[in-house]
């Protein structure tokens, strides 16, 4: 039963966690994470938990967990849901891509986004069609956002970073800092791949880059280019 997901996480639960996790989360009026929460489950209890339970629970079950007022059982519904994903043939994978993109409303939260999207939508998108990203890379939803670029950490993990590039560039004018974080990210992951590739992006596009981009996505480069790019920047 849908139920057992969040039994198994209360034994394990935490106040003192949870408190923190609120903050954390950034659960107050006007952040992110507005109204979120936490019954205080670190996350290697939550995978634990996922792994005992993902043979026993229908798709349909791990959905209602996925639609949890708590934010454990909503992570621990994902983590059960790239289980089965992982574990079923294309038909199967299929429904369970349609089923995510159908919920992702309650893929609310950074976390929520990074431990599934690779996974799920990052991995069954590689040799398909990707006009879904830049749907939702156009979506009002601050989540359906960050799905879009970060799915395609699968893509750059395969070699591909042509849909990173183009879905950076298109999220470079997102307000949000989430984003910016997310787009920074993805772009050094293609650096630690191809560096003339990440360079040929930063000289192009460096000047109208999110600071928190920049800073993101220069991580890994020798403190010379970093201070150019930076300077770059300082000087726009």
């Amino acid at each position: 039963m849908a139920s057992q997901i969040f039994e198994q996480l209360k034994l394990v639960s935490s106040p003192e966690k949870a408190k923190a996790s609120v903050w954390f989360f950034k659960t107050g009026p006007g952040d992110y994470g507005e109204g979120d929460k936490f019954i205080g489950v670190n996350v290697p209890q939550q995978r634990k938990v996922a792994k005992d339970l993902f043979r026993d629970l229908s798709i349909e079950e791990v959905l209602k967990c996925l639609r949890s007022p708590w934010h454990e059982e909503r992570l621990t519904a994902l983590f059960v849901l790239v289980l089965k994903y992982q574990k079923s043939k294309d038909a199967d994978k299929r429904l369970i891509v349609g089923k995510y993109l159908e919920n992702a409303k309650y893929v609310n939260n950074w976390d929520l986004v990074d431990s599934s999207a690779p996974y799920i939508l990052g991995d069954w998108l590689v040799k398909r069609d990707k006009n879904v990203l830049y749907e939702l890379a156009d979506s009002d939803n601050l989540w359906e956002r960050r799905i879009s670029i970060i799915s395609t950490l699968f893509f750059i993990r395969q070699g591909k970073y042509e849909d990173t590039l183009k879905l950076a560039e298109q999220l470079l004018i997102d307000k949000h800092d989430l984003i910016h974080k997310a787009v920074g990210w993805c772009l050094r992951e293609v650096g630690k791949k191809d560096n003339e590739l990440l360079l040929s992006f930063l000289d192009k596009h460096v000047l109208k880059m999110p600071r928190t981009t920049l800073r993101y996505a220069i991580e890994r480069l020798p403190e010379e280019q970093r201070k150019y790019y930076l300077t770059l920047r300082s000087g726009n």
